[in-house]
């Protein structure tokens, strides 16, 4: 079975109502990210952290999974799909994607400020000050804040460089070490870019840049890459509306 590999950003949740890291009418234009985002803004005042958190949380609980989301779960009837995001909401689960890796972690989750591997379900939206792990210790968000490592970044490598398929969404490849994953796809690999804007491609070469919204360009290509599979034509040079690879 061929390897898909669809890594997404802020563009995709923007059409789900998610508000985009400092877009124009983002939450995070309200903040200083060293006020609310950092290791130092945590222990200045946690307080702060956890609001803006569960301001975000609720955004997120709110929304729902839109056509983008969903045309991907659809694509794991014919391929083995992995999503890789560098987004912390839950929509690729909730819409049925079965196989994520979560870069930058996981908003509606929770872990030990003393044993980072304890992490927890946040049931709700809040997550308070004085809520404790088992061990006692405060729960913090289970975010990647700047300044930190990125613990999933190293299976993320692993599993790009073994893509067939190469898929960018609604990312502007701009934050790091995230950003530099498309630089591990394979020089063999087709390789799709769907965002209505320009973006940097860095090293990764011979690329389709579908010039569509997240929703929009996911839903065509996805039904173009069924149709290839069920037509049988992926052992040779296929051609799509968007150009031409090999497989």
């Amino acid at each position: 079975m061929l390897k898909v590999v669809v890594f997404t950003g802020a563009g995709i949740s923007a059409e789900s109502g998610i508000k985009t890291f400092r877009g124009s009418d983002g939450l995070w234009e309200n903040y200083k990210i060293e006020e609310v985002a950092t290791p130092e803004a945590w222990v200045n005042d946690p307080r702060k952290v956890l609001d803006f958190y569960n301001q975000r949380r609720e955004q997120v609980r709110k929304a729902k999974p839109n056509n983008a989301h969903k045309a991907l779960v659809k694509l794991e009837e014919k391929f083995d799909v992995t999503i890789i995001t560098q987004n912390i909401d839950d929509l690729h689960s909730r819409a049925g994607s079965k196989k994520i890796v979560h870069l930058h972690g996981e908003i509606m989750k929770s872990r030990s400020t003393l044993k980072p591997y304890k992490v927890y379900d946040i049931k709700g939206s809040t997550l308070n000050y004085n809520d404790v792990c088992d061990m006692g210790a405060q729960l913090r968000p289970h975010i990647v804040w700047f300044g930190e490592s990125v613990p999933n970044m190293e299976l993320a490598y692993e599993i790009t460089n073994k893509a067939d398929i190469f898929i960018v969404i609604g990312t502007s490849l701009t934050v790091y070490p995230a950003a530099g994953l498309v630089e591990f796809a394979r020089k063999e690999s087709a390789k799709y870019v769907i965002d209505p804007d320009k973006i940097p491609m860095g090293l990764m070469d011979g690329v389709e840049h579908i010039m569509m919204n997240a929703s929009e360009g996911t839903s065509i290509l996805v039904k173009k890459l069924l149709e290839g599979y069920i037509k049988g034509r992926f052992k040779s040079l296929m051609q799509l509306d968007f150009g031409y690879y090999y497989l």
